[in-house]
């Protein structure tokens, strides 16, 4: 497996595969650019024109350019060989021929694959991919899961964290300090500003269950604001995990340094996934993002409260088996309803999976590993208008009803 320097990534919203991908891609081919160049050309296929325009994708690929200029082509309709996230960058002289081009797939979480599908996410950190590998190493070195990410990552890995625990926090307090509406036709209000105020005044369970709703809120209205967030695993998911640690770090008054380890914990389950199945909703749909976050959450709490490696791999076992065939359908194509709420409802799962886990002995029949691949298997049988492509499910029951609402979406109105 990859550093999970690689699966934290620290950018801008509001989608790892449709905004900051593209984005990174974006400047890769900006840096190769032949001298002669004097314009841009970017086609985009498949799922990335589909639901581009409410996922800022045209805004990514042509603003590191500026100002030169850049002309997008949108192919919804054809898809490239290796991923439903393809596009082709070209650079154009004076005439129409291309100069220079390159085609690259966002698969992910921010992450990218060149034409034949090779990643350039540097090299393989991790001996083992799945999980029975991974705990039956540690179990007999006798590691905790953040132990082995320390063994393979050291320092580097735990100054990455540093900085994603920042600003996972800033994404919190930002989101909870804004009111107003989020950008995009359909003008959904932000309420984490409101639902953090109302649960100042509820007790006991209720009280926590709406600070997990309103810390959720907050980043994942930052993310459909376009602001600064953190992969976990992907953008459209980055409400989940920070959610949880925050409202453990500040109701059992936990150190940064268990932060960071929690982090290191929750990336390895993130990874796994990420290697064996997949986080993308253009490929299996919300479950490969929602429940990837929510197995990582679950993890990350279980351990945060004392949890045993075993009862670890459980609580992510159940965060992400419940998400099992979650379709990927946004309104407007935009990373907002039902996104936001997938968010909120996540957190609060997660740290009932934790909870659920620690009760047991941490010993279950379905492993975490047959439901990441149990995941991917859904994924390719989930129909590509539940994909992230704004033709299914809410987005297109919405849609008939309310046609305007669907302006974000490029393939499916004005």
């Amino acid at each position: 497996m990859k550093s999970l320097k690689e699966l934290y990534r620290v950018g801008l919203g509001p989608s790892s595969s449709h905004t900051m991908g593209p984005r990174f891609a974006a400047l890769s081919f900006k840096r190769a650019l032949p001298e002669s160049t004097e314009r841009i050309r970017v086609t985009l296929y498949g799922s990335l024109a589909a639901t581009g325009r409410g996922h800022l994708t045209d805004k990514a690929v042509s603003e590191p350019f500026a100002p030169m200029p850049v002309e997008i082509d949108w192919r919804a309709e054809q898809q490239l060989p290796v991923h439903p996230n393809g596009m082709r960058f070209e650079a154009l002289g004076a005439s129409e021929d291309a100069l220079f081009s390159r085609v690259v797939y966002s698969i992910g979480g921010g992450a990218l694959l060149d034409a034949d599908g090779n990643s350039g996410d540097g090299a393989e950190i991790y001996p083992y991919a799945s999980m029975r590998e991974i705990m039956d190493r540690a179990e007999a070195e006798e590691l905790l899961l953040w132990e082995f990410a320390w063994k393979h990552e050291g320092r580097a890995l735990w100054d990455h964290l540093e900085k994603v625990w920042d600003a996972m926090r800033d994404a919190i307090r930002r989101g909870i300090d804004t009111e107003g509406k989020l950008p995009g036709s359909l003008k959904v209000p932000r309420k984490a500003s409101s639902y953090h105020a109302r649960a100042q005044s509820m007790s006991s369970e209720f009280g926590q269950t709406a600070l997990l709703f309103a810390y959720a809120l907050a980043v994942s209205e930052e993310n459909a604001s376009g602001g600064v967030v953190v992969t976990a695993p992907t953008c459209g998911a980055s409400g989940v995990l920070p959610a949880v640690l925050f409202l453990l770090r500040r109701r059992y008054d936990v150190t940064d340094e268990k932060i960071f380890r929690a982090l290191a914990t929750a990336g390895i389950i993130g990874n796994i996934v990420k290697t064996n199945a997949s986080i993308s909703g253009a490929e299996v749909g919300c479950q490969g993002e929602v429940g990837t976050a929510c197995a990582m959450a679950a993890g990350a709490a279980a351990q945060l409260l004392g949890g045993t490696i075993r009862q670890i791999e459980y609580a992510a076992e159940m965060g992400l088996e419940h998400h099992l065939g979650l379709t990927c359908d946004p309104i407007g194509g935009y990373v907002q309803i039902p996104c936001i709420e997938r968010n909120a409802i996540a957190a609060v799962r997660a740290v009932d999976c934790a909870a659920y886990a620690l009760l047991s002995d941490g010993h279950h029949i379905v492993s975490f590993d047959e439901v990441v691949r149990t995941l991917l298997e859904t994924g390719h049988d989930i129909k590509a208008s539940y994909r992230e492509t704004a033709e299914g499910g809410l987005a297109k029951v919405h849609y008939s009803l309310h046609g305007k609402a669907a302006k974000g979406f490029s393939g499916m109105g004005s």
